[in-house]
């Protein structure tokens, strides 16, 4: 009975004693081993390519490192992203990724996530970095990594694999399919690509937008890059009624995937059906293209507007949180702060909008 005992003992020890495996750091846009795993991998998006990670080295100037428990030489089966964001303005931290919705872990278990994390703990700690942040769609760390749920989305995606027929079938009758044959009514003009002059019509209404929003726009540069890094996976659409553009949308691709990013309208004259037109367009191209899912990205909970806009496309909603170590308090912008930002935004002419997009952006990646 004592060797039966003993043995039971010995045999619940090996079970529960975990070995952290060995954790390596690679540079994702000098290993080809990383694009081969984001294109093989199901839970790959946009956000992982090397396009998306050129473009925020090359704008914003993030470093993008990826760590895996694959060793050097051998094919790649894992791998989480990240960038190194350093900023004199609001500090040093490990993002993963900076200005995009949502990055997966590329892992097959949890087991390995948490030992990619511990090792970022580690490099935290070593460059006294304010903190890791991951935003995963579906993974949650384990505990013993000690990161926590901070910020919360709602996200949204549409299933693209039933015909044209029924999707249109199914979209909000007021919402959705009167706005678009209001649109064809109208005789509203479609223009598709990637070219300079498209970008300066979705740019001019982004920055219109973007100050409807209180914000200042993102740096023209920052959609240069990304149509440098992208080509022909990238597309901006505009609406517009005679020579007045109306509404612009601009989308990337990866897979089977088409991604909605960023859009900017003319408020007065969103009656004539834009964007709705806009958005039916893409999904009838990508559709064309063989694409299954649009995926239409994440929305502040409090946004009632725009997420009630993308379920009247009837498209799919999860919550969507981020996570970080250490979790911190999520401070809330001061009232005197938000009265001073609205009338800065309101009163600012375009050019001094621009200018403050362009300072600020690199700093909240």
């Amino acid at each position: 009975m004592e060797i039966i005992a003993e043995s039971e003992e010995v045999s619940h020890s090996l079970n529960t004693e975990y070995f952290e495996p060995t954790v390596y750091e690679i540079d994702p846009l000098r290993d080809p081993r990383w694009a081969c795993l984001v294109e093989s991998h199901p839970r790959s998006s946009v956000f992982h390519t090397t396009k998306w990670l050129t473009a925020l080295q090359n704008v914003y100037g993030y470093e993008p490192v990826a760590v895996t428990t694959s060793p050097p030489e051998v094919r790649l089966t894992n791998g989480l992203v990240f960038c190194h964001v350093k900023s004199w303005l609001t500090g040093r931290r490990f993002v993963s990724l900076p200005f995009s919705d949502h990055c997966e872990a590329l892992v097959d278990s949890p087991d390995e996530l948490d030992a990619m994390l511990m090792r970022l703990k580690r490099d935290h700690e070593k460059w006294a970095s304010q903190y890791i942040e991951i935003r995963p769609v579906s993974q949650r760390p384990g505990r013993n990594t000690g990161l926590e749920e901070s910020l919360t989305y709602q996200f949204h995606r549409l299933d693209l694999r039933r015909s044209a027929e029924e999707l249109f079938h199914d979209f909000h009758k007021d919402c959705i399919q009167r706005k678009i044959r209001r649109a064809e009514r109208e005789a509203l003009k479609y223009e598709a690509g990637n070219s300079e002059a498209l970008l300066q019509k979705f740019y001019s209404l982004l920055v219109t937008t973007r100050r409807r929003q209180y914000l200042p726009p993102q740096p023209l540069a920052w959609f240069r890059g990304l149509v440098a890094a992208f080509g022909d996976d990238i597309k901006i659409r505009v609406a517009s009624k005679g020579d007045v553009p109306v509404a612009s949308i601009l989308t990337l691709s990866h897979k089977k995937s088409v991604v909605y990013k960023y859009g900017g309208s003319i408020a007065s004259l969103n009656k004539l059906g834009g964007m709705a037109f806009l958005f039916w367009k893409t999904i009838q191209e990508a559709k064309d293209e063989g694409i299954e899912e649009l995926d239409l990205g994440r929305s502040n909970i409090d946004n009632e507007g725009l997420i009630a806009f993308k379920e009247h496309w009837r498209a799919a909603r999860t919550t969507l949180s981020y996570w970080r170590y250490p979790r911190g308090p999520l401070v809330p912008q001061s009232a005197w702060r938000q009265t001073l930002l609205r009338h800065f935004v309101q009163s600012a002419p375009d050019f001094a909008l621009v200018a403050a997009g362009s300072l600020l952006y690199k700093h909240i990646g």
